[in-house]
């Protein structure tokens, strides 16, 4: 049996969740997510040499901008105080790849997984908008959840 979606109320409309009752806790979510691109786009990459300059710091910065910025993109996301924002990058240079992980945190009562897959798929799109002059065939794939720690459902650990 699946849990209730909570974001639909007993008539079927969307609403917020009331989290106003929720005991705040500490949480902590994980995602990931990959970039595909030629092995030339990568070296410039990997080696900072990219026109528009330094590509996976440009990134990072863009994540953590996002991540602060989740409840303004998703509509029934609630605005919540962040504790810690990291992303980290590595070059998988045999698969022509960049793997994002971002990691938020906060003290709360909601969650914060929204936050961590936004800072995952906006530093990927910002690796995109530098890269596209030399590489429009990039692909991202692979965003996903890969763990998330504390309130009351517990922790979930991607298989």
């Amino acid at each position: 049996m699946h849990a209730p979606l909570t974001h639909f109320d007993a008539q079927g409309q969307a609403h917020m969740v009331d989290v106003g009752a929720k005991s705040p806790t500490h949480r902590v979510a994980v995602a990931q997510g990959l970039i595909h691109m030629q092995a030339a786009t990568l070296e410039r990459v990997r080696t900072g040499s990219a026109k528009k300059g330094d590509v996976l710091g440009v990134a990072r910065l863009a994540g953590i901008m996002a991540a602060k910025k989740t409840s303004d993109l998703i509509p029934l996301c609630h605005p919540i105080a962040l504790t810690r924002v990291a992303l980290a990058f590595e070059v998988l240079a045999d698969a022509c790849t960049v793997r994002c992980v971002a990691t938020a945190e906060t003290v709360g009562p909601t969650g914060v997984e929204m936050e961590a897959l936004t800072a995952v798929q906006v530093a990927l799109l910002t690796i995109y908008d530098m890269c596209k002059a030399a590489d429009r065939s990039m692909v991202m794939t692979d965003v996903k959840l890969l763990e998330k720690h504390g309130g009351q459902s517990g922790s979930f650990v991607a298989a």
